[in-house]
């Protein structure tokens, strides 16, 4: 294992677990607790946990804004969908990724494949697969910047979009439910993943269990539109029973799945 797959691991750790102590730590990886140590010195001074003595949480995201926020909010979920969801996809293939704390975490999973084609117009994602060491390409859109959530929207990102034919787009959501299927919050957002599908073969929806009968302000696209639906647990009722009627693969893929 090299350092940096072992300090991937260690943020999966405590993410899934929101805190872990150096011993545990060395007992998981097997690796003594001095490397331990200064492993978590480095995430630490990169922003990725916050180390305390005798271990690491997450790190605190106060007056670091919204998006901050979310990518701490069911965290261990989080990472438990980026872990399934990046089985889906193998190297030589073009992927849209849209903005999202879910997305960002597939994205860190997504970088160690080699040989992708990424399009997307999130800035964080775009950074960690463009500093990845697989050989990437990577097109960032154009268009309105929006500094709270990192990403491009508007007209100029939507254009931009069909310039291009993907194998897959992997989309978060705001809510899911029976009537309207995939939601946003934000119509610019909505709009963007509108055109990512268009231009598009399959659509992976990466969503935890929190959006399940949710309702969102914006609709993106019909249940039957999901090729795969990655989750933390399946969806139940009626969710369920659409889903299964429209052919979606779900990967419920948390312990209790």
């Amino acid at each position: 294992m090299t350092p940096r797959e072992r300090r991937t691991r260690i943020v999966d750790i405590v993410r899934q677990n929101e805190r872990a102590g150096v011993d545990a730590l060395a007992v998981a990886l097997d690796i003594s607790r001095e490397t331990i140590r200064r492993d978590l010195t480095e995430l630490a001074r990169a922003g990725k946990i916050h180390k305390y003595h005798g271990g690491a949480m997450l790190p605190s995201v106060r007056g670091e804004g919204p998006f901050q926020q979310r990518m701490a909010d069911n965290a261990a979920a989080k990472a438990i969908i980026a872990a399934a969801a990046v089985e889906l996809f193998k190297p030589g293939e073009t992927i849209f990724i849209d903005t999202g704390s879910t997305t960002l975490y597939f994205a860190e999973k997504l970088a160690e494949l080699a040989d992708l084609t990424i399009v997307t117009n999130s800035a964080e994602v775009a950074r960690v697969m463009g500093q990845a060491r697989g050989r990437h390409r990577v097109f960032l859109l154009g268009g309105e910047y929006s500094a709270d959530n990192r990403q491009t929207v508007g007209t100029l990102a939507v254009a931009q979009i069909r310039s291009f034919r993907a194998h897959h787009v992997v989309l978060t959501v705001g809510g899911l439910d029976t009537r309207t299927g995939v939601m946003d919050f934000n119509i610019e957002e909505a709009q963007v993943a509108r055109a990512m599908i268009d231009q598009a073969d399959r659509l992976t929806v990466l969503a935890d269990a929190a959006k399940f009968d949710r309702i969102a302000s914006f609709e993106v696209c019909r249940l039957a539109a999901i090729a795969n639906l990655v989750c933390d647990r399946p969806p139940a009722g009626g969710l369920g029973e659409a889903l299964a009627r429209t052919g979606t693969r779900i990967f419920p893929a948390g312990p209790n799945a």
